[in-house]
């Protein structure tokens, strides 16, 4: 794959122009993380790199475009409702992945009259080398929790269908992915699990997310679009930080040289006698260019958030014996909580476990089956669900805000709605737009808005980095920081957690858990929990092994493992040597011994469990033989 050139690409969509004549380089093996506010323009990027929206001029900004093949990650899936899970998945024509397509159909339904082609399509594949591909298909598709691959696309929920579009990303033979928030919907397990993937793979990404965890263990490159401009930064979301703060300083010394200079020019402008005809014009346009300068410099571009919020007393709300289930679907029995004036509580768990379902109790919009839910008196909630309540896409930004309040309390004092949209990053030529035409992040922006404005004592956030930017999400953790009453919030989102969190309720298998300190903390927990275990059934799991596989046999995959094995590993040592030699090689050259330390990270890996494997598969077959 040779290098993707984007050369002078604009693009203006209605009166706002997005990007203007940015330009940059994609490498192999890139992992390009984009960043920068709700509305700078990152999903326009992908849709017009991807062709799903064209660009501004007649010249092509794009180098060798046509011999790349391009996958890309929407927020919004675009499938055909009638096809299965399978064959959405695997919809490349790529012969291998018809191979696979049809083998899994047929076993998952076996019948005797289908050994005849089965036998056909297992030699087909074997020509083909194609059960590495089957192998990486069966992980991804079990990773991401696809279980049942002949489900119509139609019959799944919003949450299942972005995992379906993220492994048929995921499993496209593309030079170039590019990836639309990829996390969103995914638990912290999946999370991890895809930060490791994308790294093995060796894929070329350019991708947009929220998650910083998530973006610090894969970029290697950061790209932030700002005022129609793009800025590129080597390295990860924490070189990304420090270099950014340096370069915040140099403008900030640069900033006050051109106030003290434009003070020294004001003076002289004045001083000059109106009876001159002229001045000197060099030093005037001087003069207009400073004034300029710094009018463009004064719309700043930080998100500060400084509400005052209403009384709260010392009660605020407690579960006593609380019972609640779906039909089916028991969620809580016999709960018990008591959420405190300080407290900051994350709650955690898989998919479907009945996280916002804890929410929907808090909030009054789901009641208990048994048991009590007392809420105090004072009590002031502010709801942030995932889904935007009640917002009419046809108002105006400043209408819409107005339905709440014409002014707002703040800490400096009363100001107009009008001001606090500015304070939120929306500029007045925005005041009077539809809502309809906000980005789906700017929506969110502005929901948040709202809901700060009612001016809530207890706040609940339901997966709230979900489409926030980074610099929003950055002060909204400051923000909760000093907020005087209690903070419930459901996320995904381990940095978040890890920032905001003093106490965290998680679901787990059997139970409810109620652990005091932040996400980090809960799972250090639990993995010491995990290795005592281990160690009180260490001495009896080799005689556990044994009897597992005692009368076990192969099964037609293993023995094909079984017969290359040995080969995977000495190929895996070869490498391994061949990037030792190369890293004493490169001992001065920092950039590219990280690189290489990161390779021989991934194959050490890699060989750690190929010999987990050849011990499992020896026992099975040194049992075949005895």
């Amino acid at each position: 794959m040779s290098d993707f050139v984007v050369d002078e690409l604009s693009k203006t969509v209605g009166d706002k122009t997005v990007f203007q004549n940015i330009s940059f380089i994609i490498h192999k093996y890139d992992r390009i993380g984009i960043i920068g506010l709700n509305g700078s323009g990152k999903t326009t990027l992908l849709d017009v790199i991807s062709g799903r929206l064209g660009f501004d001029g007649d010249t092509c900004p794009f180098s060798s475009h046509n011999h790349y093949k391009i996958a890309y990650l929407t927020q919004e899936p675009d499938f055909d409702e009638e096809k299965t899970v399978l064959d959405t998945v695997l919809s490349s024509d790529l012969p291998e992945m018809r191979l696979i397509r049809e083998y899994e159909t047929l076993m998952a339904d076996y019948q005797d009259s289908y050994q005849v082609r089965l036998e056909k399509i297992m030699a087909e594949m074997d020509a083909l080398d194609v059960w590495t591909i089957e192998s990486e298909v069966k992980t991804v598709l079990s990773m991401l929790g696809l279980s049942d691959l002949s489900q119509k696309v139609k019959n799944l929920s919003g949450g299942l269908r972005r995992r379906v579009q993220l492994a048929q990303v995921l499993l496209n033979t593309a030079d170039l992915l590019l990836l639309d928030e990829p996390t969103n919907h995914l638990d912290m397990d999946t999370i991890a699990w895809l930060s490791h993937y994308l790294k093995s793979s060796r894929k070329t990404l350019l991708f947009i997310t929220h998650d910083r965890y998530f973006l610090d263990s894969l970029a290697t490159r950061i790209f932030e679009l700002d005022k129609a401009a793009l800025l590129e930064y080597q390295g990860n979301y924490q070189d990304y930080v420090r270099l950014r703060a340096e370069r915040d300083e140099r403008e900030a010394a640069l900033l006050h040289k051109k106030r003290q200079l434009y003070k020294q020019e004001l003076a002289w402008m004045k001083k000059q006698p109106q009876a001159r005809a002229t001045k000197q014009q060099a030093r005037i346009n001087r003069f207009n260019d400073l004034k300029t300068d710094l009018a463009g410099s004064s719309s700043s571009s930080n998100l500060e958030i400084n509400f005052q919020t209403s009384r709260i007393g010392k009660k605020v709300v407690q579960f006593e014996h609380v019972n609640f289930a779906y039909p089916n679907k028991p969620i809580l029995n016999d709960f018990n909580l008591l959420i405190q004036n300080k407290d900051r509580i994350g709650i955690v768990g898989e998919n479907g476990v009945g996280k916002s379902t804890l929410l929907n109790l808090i909030s009054g919009s789901l009641q208990p089956k048994a048991g009590k839910i007392d809420i105090g008196e004072t009590v002031r909630i502010g709801y942030f669900s995932q889904q935007i309540q009640g917002m009419d896409e046809s108002k105006r930004l400043i209408h819409y805000l107005q339905e709440t309040a014409d002014k707002v309390k703040t800490d400096s004092g009363n100001i107009s709605v009008s001001e606090m949209l500015e304070q939120f990053l929306f500029p007045p030529s925005m005041h009077g737009t539809q809502i309809a035409k906000l980005s789906g992040g700017e929506k969110k922006r502005l929901y948040l808005l709202k809901i700060l404005i009612e001016q809530p004592n207890v706040l609940l956030l339901d997966e709230p980095t979900n489409d926030l930017d980074i610099a929003t999400l950055t002060v909204l953790e400051s923000f909760l920081q000093d907020f005087v009453g209690p903070v419930i919030t459901v996320s995904h989102d381990r940095y978040f957690l890890d920032k905001m969190a003093n106490k965290i309720i998680a679901f787990e298998e059997d139970t409810i858990r109620e652990f005091f300190g932040n996400y980090t903390d809960y799972l250090d927990e639990k993995t010491f929990e995990i290795e005592k275990a281990n160690k009180v059934q260490k001495k009896e799991a080799p005689k556990r092994a044994k009897e597992k596989t005692k009368d076990k046999s192969m099964s037609y995959f293993e023995k094909k493992e079984w017969a290359t094995i040995e080969d995977d590993i000495a190929q895996l040592e070869e490498q391994i040597v061949k990037i030792e030699e190369d890293m004493q090689m490169s001992a001065f050259d920092y950039s590219k011994l990280s690189k290489l330390q990161e390779e021989l990270d991934l194959k050490n890996d890699e060989l750690l469990m190929k010999y987990e494997r050849y011990d499992y598969l020896s026992d099975l077959e040194n049992s075949k033989n005895k």
